[in-house]
């Protein structure tokens, strides 16, 4: 994984802020995300949820100078038989791959020196047998924060959306139309808002030479965006998230690849372990 500094944190710029509000007057500033959605191997669950929560969520990935919060989520079986389109490329031609999503925010400033830092330091756990063999990487890829949009402008910052502890999450992975970027994309959201308190919209930031190999290689012109809500997306999956969707599609902003509902984990138990997979 690889890319250059942007300038310090608090500087501004370096993504496009759409709409106002004291939300994004601030001086600690979110950079980018590492996304990674793994799908454990049947009967090794729980074991996987274990190992995940209380030592690489650490030793991956937080205690890296420039972390500024961590969060995972969970797609239980039902949440899963939400998601779309059912070929999803990004998910090897099968969308309900990957059960399990974490989620980190980089400061802004030191997104280059983070990449650098999580490279080497997975391979120094590799090294030492702190990983887990009995899980599959579907999506691993870091991204770089391009857009913004609040449904209030004064409501909760981004770089506060994984300390709030948001219930529910929705995650949208598309390709860019032709001529478009995430501004175009989050205008879009601004156009016909998603019922979500934010709306995060990232581009992806390719990946090393020498990432660790069970990582795939995706160089897609992608788009991932994240809404964050407390209300819970399934009541209304068919009727608003579809639709918002489906606005995407229409108006050739973008070509989504991967559509799911997940809900947040709770740390130190291990609750949807047994829902992960229809009985």
């Amino acid at each position: 994984m690889g890319s250059g500094e942007e300038r310090p944190s608090g500087a501004g710029g370096g993504r496009d802020d759409l709409g106002t509000g004291d939300t994004r007057e601030k001086p600690i500033r979110l950079g980018g995300c590492l996304f990674t959605l793994v799908e454990p191997h049947r009967g090794h669950e729980v074991a996987y949820n274990r190992w995940y929560e209380r030592d690489h969520f650490y030793a991956g990935c937080m205690i890296g100078a420039g972390t500024l919060a961590g969060a995972r989520f969970v797609a239980t079986a039902a949440d899963k038989a939400q998601r779309f389109p059912a070929d999803s490329p990004l998910c090897g031609g099968d969308v309900r791959r990957g059960s399990y999503l974490a989620l980190y925010w980089i400061l802004a400033g030191r997104f280059g020196r983070w990449i650098r830092w999580g490279t080497d330091q997975v391979r120094w756990l590799h090294d030492h047998d702190r990983m887990f063999a009995r899980r599959d990487h579907v999506h691993t890829l870091m991204y770089r924060l391009a857009a913004e949009w609040h449904a209030d402008p004064d409501g909760v910052p981004a770089e506060l959306a994984l300390d709030h502890r948001y219930p529910h999450l929705v995650v949208c992975i598309g390709v860019l139309g032709a001529g478009h970027d995430a501004g175009d994309v989050v205008a879009r959201v601004a156009a016909d808002p998603p019922p979500a308190d934010q709306v995060l919209a990232f581009r992806p930031v390719p990946l090393s030479a020498d990432a660790p190999s069970d990582v795939p290689r995706d160089a897609a012109d992608r788009v991932l965006l994240l809404a964050f809500t407390h209300q819970d997306p399934a009541p209304i999956w068919d009727g608003r998230w579809r639709r918002f969707v489906a606005g995407l599609r229409e108006t050739g902003v973008a070509g989504p690849q991967f559509v799911g509902p997940f809900r947040a984990t709770v740390p130190g138990t291990d609750r949807y372990t047994d829902e992960l997979w229809e009985k």
